[in-house]
């Protein structure tokens, strides 16, 4: 179970709850919604008891049971005795730990079969089976089959997965724990329709509490029971799916506005009344009194109004012009190890050509990107650049963003000189206030991709290289984005697995892996999108 009462959660001068309550029960399936930045990852940091020292928090709330937990950004090297997929998820239930002295007991009682090393392996085969070892394998190859991970990956270094395939590895691991209770940070993140749709069904056989965030409004339709909004430092439920909470929010807006004018009228009225009434005989002025106090009442007593969000509107400035060609690609490869991700990439961009990059998770699109953004050399082939061509990347897990700077500090001043400048670029991208001056880490995982935004803006790139950059918006900034990026003068190669971002970038071009074909963008090309 989690509950939480008056609980008041601040970071820096920001109050994001204030006096909030939660109760999320044995069966219950609630979604945490709110806008960007609005404090869901900082309330599920403080639940989990893994806040950052500048959060200040006052109240109570707890987890009972064993909590299982899936992160926005995954633990470097996992959480297994071995940097392995596979160790990483047998670690939820200290399988692990536990196969390692199984077998470490195995040998010892194979080279020396004395009492004490036949107990001891005895002692650790028992905890092996009650632990569920025996059912691991097949538990987990269903697993990773619902979510289309080949069970090979599971054996890879986990520093060699892609973004998506690594994302399933972390589902994998906290479905495999089996806990009470589950904590879910975005866990549709880079899964394609098949996956998802497996994934929800997983959701809904989940005997636990389930509290989850995500911007997948088809996932909350389906597998919650309630929903918990965050907005205006209030927490307030709702009985019922997204759509049901959404029905729900709309009227009790329109409830509580049309009760701020009614309340606004009277106290004009009676505030009116007092005036005239002021000034004239002692009986009069007694009144007048009586009407200020009845006004003082209803002005404390005021129904609040959640503040309607803004309709998001982002802007890149317009880029220097480039030579007609910037981006040449010639028979691009890419290997590790023994393993050939890409062998032999062609690509011509003209120059405002707007280039999807579209495959399965694990065909090499992020090695591209990190590639053609020159982060990474290709095993073969060459990256060239046309004439007055400057780039601007945009990475999957942020790795641009310093991470010891401030989000205002993060902001390039050579072409925003002024801190003014800096901080109006932010607030445009919805870092606004006190949030201009915290650290990434304090952000959220959507208000980190709008920081990256806001450094391509305050850059002078005429060529941008973007690897998912909607991941962990809300719907309102994911379109948002997308029309500032169909807008834009310059030209683009972007990875996204999101359809709605790409229908709105309209691309010209796809490249197409891990066939690796080239060519003009069309209709059908979006059913691709979402496969993974």
């Amino acid at each position: 179970m989690i509950s939480g009462t008056a609980v008041t959660v601040e970071i820096g001068q920001r109050v994001l709850a204030r006096d909030a309550s939660l109760l999320v029960n044995r069966g219950d399936k609630a979604g945490l919604v709110g806008r960007n930045g609005a404090g869901k990852s900082t309330l599920l940091s403080v639940l989990l008891g893994q806040a950052t020292p500048n959060v200040r928090v006052s109240g109570r709330m707890e987890c009972r049971g064993e909590v299982g937990f899936l992160p926005q950004v995954p633990v470097p090297g996992g959480l297994g005795i071995d940097p392995i997929g596979l160790s990483h998820v047998l670690s939820a239930r200290r399988l692990d730990i536990v196969d390692d002295e199984l077998t470490a007991a195995r040998r010892a009682m194979a080279d020396d079969p004395c009492p004490q090393n036949i107990e001891r392996f005895s002692e650790l085969e028992e905890r092996f089976r009650i632990t569920g070892g025996y059912e691991s394998e097949s538990a987990i190859a269903r697993m990773a089959g619902g979510l289309g991970l080949p069970e090979d990956i599971l054996l890879e270094d986990l520093s060699s997965l892609s973004g998506g395939q690594r994302r399933r590895v972390d589902l994998i691991r906290v479905l495999f724990q089996q806990p009470d209770v589950m904590i879910l940070d975005e866990p549709t993140n880079h899964l394609d329709v098949g996956a998802k749709r497996w994934l929800m069904d997983e959701l809904a056989r989940f005997p636990g509490a389930l509290l989850l965030v995500s911007h997948d409004l088809k996932l909350l339709d389906r597998s919650i029971t309630k929903v918990l909004h965050l907005a205006d430092n209030r927490l307030q439920e709702f009985k019922g799916t997204y759509s049901s909470y959404r029905a729900q929010l709309a009227a009790d807006q329109a409830q509580r506005e049309r009760a701020v004018t009614l309340e606004g009228r009277e106290i004009k009225r009676l505030s009116d009344l007092a005036d005239s009434m002021r000034g004239s005989t002692v009986r009069r002025a007694r009144i007048a009194k009586s009407l200020d106090k009845r006004v003082e009442r209803l002005e404390g007593g005021r129904t609040q109004v959640l503040v309607r969000e803004k309709d998001h509107r982002f802007i890149l400035p317009a880029p220097l012009r480039s030579g007609d060609e910037p981006l040449r690609v010639e028979r691009l490869g890419v290997r590790y190890g023994t393993l050939n991700v890409l062998r032999s990439v062609e690509l011509a961009v003209g120059r405002g050509d707007r280039v999807a990059v579209v495959g399965r998770n694990g065909a090499g699109k992020s090695s591209l990107l990190r590639c053609l953004a020159g982060v990474q050399r290709p095993t073969g082939g060459v990256v060239s650049l046309g004439p007055n061509v400057t780039v601007g990347y945009f990475a999957q897990e942020h790795e641009q963003i310093d991470l010891t700077k401030t989000a205002l500090e993060n902001i390039d001043d050579a072409a925003l000189e002024s801190e003014t400048q800096r901080r109006a670029l932010l607030g445009s991208f919805g870092l606004s206030g006190g949030a201009a001056h915290q650290l990434p880490g304090s952000l959220s995982g959507g208000e980190r991709a709008k920081l990256g935004l806001a450094m391509l803006a305050a850059g002078t790139a005429n060529l941008l290289v973007l690897d998912e950059p909607t991941n962990n918006l809300d719907p309102a900034s994911i379109g948002a984005v997308g029309s500032m990026l169909s807008r834009w003068a310059g030209t683009i190669v972007v990875v996204s697995h999101d359809r709605s971002f790409v229908e709105a970038l309209q691309p010209t071009h796809g490249l197409h892996l891990p066939s690796e074909r080239f060519s003009h963008w069309r209709d059908d090309d979006l059913d691709e999108v979402e496969r993974k």
